[in-house]
């Protein structure tokens, strides 16, 4: 049964928010107490954080879908909903997070750290909340967003100072046994090492960890044998250590064809070439082991490399051997740039910034708005409320997506859409459509509840907004457009 998992497609989905309540507060001899309805509350966020206890990713190799929790819908009497429950997900030390293309998303390193991939949907405003002076009862409410949903790639460096690389059978497990209190499973045969084996070694005051990758073969990255599955775990190494074979019994093979062999692995896979390399010839404790090390030592030097003579099973070499690796170890931290406290960016909207762009699409003959706030409105929108519709149309009216239509050449009957997924709304232009939802009186007004210096007031205030937007629209649009009858008096609304 697999034990480690190093690379898992995760499927995350973040809870949705709450829909808003669209309620009218009632009570004896009360028969308008007004709107009352609460909103709803935010969805969950799905975080990923960095737990020091786990070590694979087999949890999410059998569990690949996991979800956060939903917001619960807003009630009467002014009562916002619960939210949604985050959903923490432990990662190992050392996890990259990827997109379905291979982008990186986030490098999760450190105990703790912590990242939002998926981010819950905000609840509805209820009418309580929509209310203001010029709309006193708003009979909708806005719906939930929908919370964040993605496929990801989790990917799992170690996290280690020294990696040692090696044909399989070289003895680097031996090494980390007793270089370090790791007991990883040694036996004699290639491929025992399926695994990453980390280990923990002290050498004087320095302390280091060092992990062994599964044993390379030639064409390892291209995908044959273990090596393609674990060369990412030598990415975050500060040094490689050449685990070279003395006592092979293999034809054809010694330590300066597997030096070449596996210098050119790493060079095929990329990324490791500013990596300082050592040496260590091993299992000089067998028979012509000794001898054979004598022979290649001087060899190995004139190629710049320092050489190290070790036994696993003696124990020779393996002082000097701990200590050289604490020294480069040390050299490479002290070079690493200081980390600074997290600093606030801040970056202004610009001043022409709309908020939404208004592009033309000549393949379909349509017009079609983007923008964060006009694609989250639709989102929150209950097509089927005509009030709830209105109020959408007032909302792009005040927003200036009336004028940035006229700009981009639209003309009366056009196909628009918001939006560019499947969800978009589609509809047919008509110029007047958005200002008329001004004209005809705001979306969830109720004249019962205003004074008669109100009504005067928002009358005179629709008769502007109706000449503003005839002048503007006529601007940059002289085309024949119905007229539009104005309003005397409230009873003709």
């Amino acid at each position: 049964m697999t034990t480690f998992v190093d690379r898992v497609e995760l499927h995350v989905a973040a809870g949705n928010g709450g829909h808003g309540c669209a309620s009218v507060h009632r009570e004896k001899f009360k028969p308008l107490g007004g709107p009352d309805g609460g909103s709803g509350g935010r969805g969950g966020d799905v975080l990923l954080v960095v737990d020091p206890q786990v070590t694979t990713l087999i949890d999410y190799h059998h569990s690949p879908h996991r979800s956060a929790g939903n917001g619960k819908p807003g009630a009467g009497d002014h009562r916002t909903g619960g939210e949604g429950g985050d959903l923490i997900l432990p990662v190992p030390d050392g996890t990259v997070v990827l997109d379905k293309q291979g982008k990186v998303i986030a490098d999760l390193v450190g105990n703790g750290t912590s990242f939002v991939v998926a981010a819950g949907g905000r609840g509805g405003l209820g009418n309580a909340a929509l209310a203001s002076a010029r709309r006193k009862a708003p009979g909708f409410a806005l719906l939930g967003e929908p919370g964040d949903s993605l496929d990801i790639v989790l990917e799992l460096k170690s996290v280690a100072d020294v990696a040692l690389v090696g044909y399989p059978s070289a003895g680097k497990s031996s090494l980390i046994s007793v270089l370090s209190a790791a007991k990883p499973k040694i036996a004699d045969y290639p491929f025992t090492t399926l695994i990453p084996n980390l280990g923990v070694v002290t050498a004087g005051e320095s302390v280091y960890t060092i992990a062994d990758v599964p044993g390379l073969i030639p064409g390892a990255s291209q995908g044959k044998g273990l090596g393609l599955e674990f060369l990412r775990h030598v990415e975050r190494c500060s040094v490689l250590v050449h685990v070279l074979d003395c006592a092979t019994l293999e034809p054809g093979r010694d330590p300066l064809s597997d030096l070449e062999m596996i210098e050119a692995e790493l060079a095929e896979y990329g990324g490791l070439d500013d990596r300082p390399r050592l040496v260590a010839l091993n299992k000089i404790d067998v028979p012509d082991g000794q001898d054979l090390a004598d022979i290649t030592r001087a060899s190995l030097e004139e190629l710049g490399y320092e050489v190290f003579e070790v036994s696993a099973a003696s124990h020779k070499g393996l002082r000097e051997l701990s200590f050289a690796l604490a020294r480069i170890v040390a050299a490479a931290r002290a070079a690493k740039p200081v980390e600074v406290a997290a600093r606030v960016v801040l970056r202004p909207v610009a001043v022409d910034d709309a908020g939404f762009t208004v592009t033309y699409d000549e393949k379909e003959d349509l017009y079609r708005i983007l923008g964060s706030k006009p694609e989250r409105w639709i989102k929150q929108t209950d097509f089927s409320n005509d009030e709830a519709v209105g109020y959408l149309a007032d909302r792009l009216a005040r927003l200036g997506a009336e004028v940035a239509l006229g700009k981009a050449g639209a003309k009366e009957g056009d196909t628009v859409v918001i939006g560019s997924t499947e969800d978009a709304v589609v509809f047919d232009w008509e110029p007047s459509m958005a200002a008329g939802a001004e004209m005809l009186g705001r979306r969830g007004e109720d004249h019962r509840l205003e004074s008669p210096r109100d009504a005067v007031t928002r009358r005179r205030e629709r008769e502007q907004i109706r000449d503003d937007a005839a002048a503007e629209y006529a601007s940059f649009n002289p085309m024949p457009r119905r007229e539009i009858e104005p309003v005397d008096s409230d009873e003709d609304i």
